[in-house]
């Protein structure tokens, strides 16, 4: 191959098959369920397509200079046709891996929450926990039953989107989570047992964000995995005496 077709060199789409079939040929091997693997390749694929999406609809209304106005038209409408079409098929994508979203009319049941749903969730959590307090502690087990709780508030798509989400909102309140975590958190004189045991632990800010924007729904799920009451009731007071 010389070097001229090396740089025209692209993946097609068997390329593109090859790949996601060795990752999920590899993630088999690690324990991982074919389908959660095919799940998240999914989601990747549908973020990169939304992402792309973004880039470009940001370039559609830089036309080059000095090509005069019907130049610039054209390329406004054809980029404006080019980021719809990109963004419908983010869309398509999206549905594909996590399937359509209800209406209001028709809300219809959430979704069990699957096992790897937590563990993205786990991905998400412990790095904005870690981003206010340098410690952590809660039984793994009572980790899962927590998140899953708090991801049973949300549709299988919210769930996909639930990272964005949580660090939004912790960006959005970070002077009010930093004041809540130092006077009640790791290193208060707050002892870790008891109604603010969840403020020492990585999902803390998953719940809290539940209690300040969906709290109804939080406390259904909460109340049917059986978890305790007051650590709802003691992060709610932190957040509030904070504030």
């Amino acid at each position: 191959m010389n070097a001229t077709e090396e740089a025209e060199q692209r993946l097609d789409a068997v390329d593109v098959l090859n790949a996601k079939r060795t990752l999920v040929q590899l993630l088999a091997r690690a324990g991982v369920w074919s389908g959660d693997a095919e799940q998240l390749i999914g989601l990747v694929e549908a973020g990169a397509l939304a992402l792309a999406h973004d880039e470009l609809d940001a370039l559609a209304g830089r036309a080059p200079e000095g090509k005069g106005e019907p130049y610039a038209t054209g390329w406004a409408d054809g980029a404006a046709a080019a980021t719809a079409e990109l963004a419908a098929l983010a869309e398509r994508t999206l549905r594909a891996t996590v399937g359509h979203e209800p209406s209001a009319a028709t809300p219809g049941p959430r979704s069990p929450v699957s096992r790897m749903e937590v563990e993205r969730a786990k991905v998400a959590v412990l790095p904005l926990h870690l981003s206010f307090t340098a410690e952590s502690d809660l039984d793994p087990e009572v980790s899962e039953q927590v998140l899953t709780a708090v991801l049973g508030t949300m549709t299988a798509r919210r769930r996909a989107g639930y990272a964005g989400r949580l660090t939004e909102f912790a960006s959005t309140h970070r002077a009010h989570v930093e004041q809540m975590y130092a006077e009640f958190g790791p290193g208060s004189p707050i002892a870790i047992h008891g109604r603010y045991t969840l403020l020492h632990s990585p999902t803390s800010i998953a719940v809290l964000e539940r209690l300040v924007t969906n709290e109804e729904p939080l406390r259904e799920e909460w109340d049917a995995a059986e978890l305790p009451p007051a650590w709802l009731d003691g992060l709610l007071t932190a957040w509030e005496s904070t504030a």
